[in-house]
């Protein structure tokens, strides 16, 4: 990430970056495939846009 951002901007989006992870495949096998996707995941071109 450039260094030229406010501080906050810069919160935000690295919070959103982790957020945007995928779930554990233990979770997945514990759950017996039942619990595949990360229903809070976003895709940086579409949709969900930060308040940034």
């Amino acid at each position: 990430m450039g260094v030229n951002k406010p501080r906050g901007r810069k919160k935000r989006i690295g919070h959103a970056l982790n957020k945007n992870s995928n779930v554990p495949v233990w979770i997945t096998a514990k759950t017996g495939g039942k619990l595949r996707r990360n229903e809070k995941s976003r895709n940086f071109r579409r949709g969900g846009r930060l308040k940034v």
